[in-house]
């Protein structure tokens, strides 16, 4: 039977290896839900981009971002929801890679082509970050042991983890939930699941931070 909750729509954000696909899956059979996960393994320039990011930066901007916008277009209407919906993503995470790894001229196109999208994309009911340390995301990355994640250094992981901090720090346009997860273990342990849940299910701030 599907439990019944307040959010409609809800988005689990953070840094490469924090765990956003895991945790979306398991809230997904929680709740009953259905998902929206990134398409990152089908990014052609990805493993590329790791290996030589000045040259192709762009290229890896711009597949994630039409890929991004066409999940996003397939969201059905409020009205038609039968089902909480779970993303592993929200589409205005794309600019923190886009300000971090594009050119001066780059992020000229790139901002006259999202500005386009960003009318077009429904926002969740509640937006979830996942906190960590670039350490315990170094070490999720090693494990979990992505070909195309191979060649990702700390300082990369270092500079995105400060980024997206300094993103979520300013984020107003939907209410959000920010938990620190680097001693929290979703997969294996059900009372750090359930904490995630009572969290959800209790949320009625603009925005709520919680430490484990």
């Amino acid at each position: 039977m599907q439990r019944r909750i307040k959010f409609e729509y809800i988005a689990i954000e953070g840094v490469i290896g924090v765990g956003k696909t895991s945790l979306t899956k398991l809230l997904i059979r929680h709740f009953d839900g259905r998902g929206v996960f990134e398409e990152v393994e089908q990014n052609p320039f990805l493993a590329d981009f790791y290996q030589a990011p000045q040259r192709y930066a762009f290229q890896t901007q711009m597949f994630f971002l039409l890929s991004r916008y066409r999940q996003q277009q397939e969201i059905p209407q409020r009205e038609l929801f039968h089902k909480m919906l779970v993303a592993d993503y929200i589409f205005a995470k794309d600019k923190i890679f886009a300000y971090l790894n594009l050119e001066e001229r780059e992020l000229f196109l790139y901002e006259k082509i999202v500005k386009l999208m960003e009318r077009d994309i429904p926002k969740p009911d509640l937006v979830i970050y996942l906190k960590s340390t670039p350490e315990k995301l170094m070490a999720n990355i090693k494990k979990r042991d992505r070909p195309f994640e191979r060649e990702m250094t700390f300082e990369y992981i270092e500079s995105l983890n400060h980024a997206y901090n300094n993103f979520f720090s300013h984020y107003n346009d939907t209410p959000l939930l920010i938990i620190n997860s680097i001693n929290m273990d979703f997969v294996n342990c059900n009372a750090d699941l359930n904490t995630v849940v009572h969290l959800i299910e209790q949320h009625d701030q603009r925005v709520f931070e919680y430490h484990s």
